[in-house]
């Protein structure tokens, strides 16, 4: 089942945050993880309801809640978070996929001979 990281980060210096961005990306690909969503401040007309979360979201979806966890605590990570320091806030959160029951098959149509006339 897939898990997703969901951040919510006010950058500070968005210069310096660009450099954790992309080097940051790379272990995110290199750890099979993906991005799904990259978006804005959100600020004015993002929220559909209760208190806006000011700040940049980013979505990240992983193979599992263990594939995620094991990027979050990789050494290679702890040292990609260095490049944050003191350029953002930041929350994060993850989130585990729904399993979804598969659909029914939808119905057969039917045959051409259930159309003729019986014998009788």
């Amino acid at each position: 089942m897939p898990a997703y990281l969901f951040v919510n980060v006010i950058i500070t210096d968005p210069v310096k945050f660009r450099d954790y961005g992309v080097t940051n990306a790379a272990l995110v690909a290199k750890m099979g993880g993906k991005y799904l969503v990259l978006g804005s401040e959100g600020i004015g007309g993002d929220c559909l309801e209760g208190t806006e979360l000011v700040g940049k979201k980013v979505i990240s979806e992983w193979p599992s809640r263990d594939a995620a966890l094991a990027y979050w605590h990789s050494p290679e990570y702890a040292q990609i978070r260095k490049l944050r320091d003191g350029i953002c806030e930041a929350q994060v959160m993850i989130l585990d996929g729904a399993a979804v029951p598969s659909a029914p098959p939808p119905p057969s149509p039917p045959s051409p001979s259930a159309n003729l006339p019986t014998k009788g």
